[in-house]
């Protein structure tokens, strides 16, 4: 007779414990399987030059970030003025916009108001390469070393803290390395 009531109630320890460990978890800290990986290869159309293209395969031998973003979404505007004036304090640092799921009409029309702090934005306006990214949602940054490997993954907008404590250090020690 106490079997039936101790196993409803182990059960639900179970279950607080998940629960607990999953409150404590970093919804910015989602996993990515590309880390360490090459990174998915994609022809886009430039933004603002449509006739141009740009694949992943134009960076080989270079340090990149590929910053995910779209005009539609909040929290890109709030990492946008963190991205235009850590832009422009590294004038050498390879910046790559992916205007994701966005017109780009609307895309160009943000860049104009806002700034723009990309080398280049390729428009991906139906989400596909975004998938093969393995992009959650907008904005997600990565970071690409020489050989066009993912080095690091950020979900969620980039703020001053996160560009001095992770990205900058992470950009100087790749591009401190030499090609083998």
């Amino acid at each position: 007779m106490k079997l039936r009531f101790l196993l409803p109630l182990g059960a639900f320890l179970i279950m607080v414990v998940f629960l607990a460990i999953g409150l404590n978890l970093d919804p910015h800290e989602v996993p990515s399987p590309l880390i360490g990986k090459a990174a998915p290869a994609f022809t886009l159309p430039q933004l603002h030059e449509p006739q141009k293209t740009f694949s992943p395969a134009d960076m080989k031998g270079k340090v990149w970030l590929l910053n995910v973003w779209a005009s539609w979404c909040a929290s890109c505007r709030q990492e946008h003025v963190f991205f235009t004036e850590f832009a422009r304090a590294n004038s050498s640092v390879n910046l790559i916009g992916l205007n994701y799921k966005d017109e780009p009409a609307a895309g160009m029309q943000w860049l104009a108001k806002l700034g723009n702090p990309y080398l280049l934005s390729i428009s991906d306006n139906q989400g596909t390469a975004g998938l093969d990214w393995g992009v959650y949602g907008v904005p997600e940054t990565f970071v690409i070393d020489k050989k066009g490997m993912i080095r690091y993954k950020q979900t969620g907008p980039v703020d001053l803290a996160i560009l001095q404590t992770v990205i900058m250090p992470l950009l100087e020690k790749l591009n401190a390395e030499v090609n083998e």
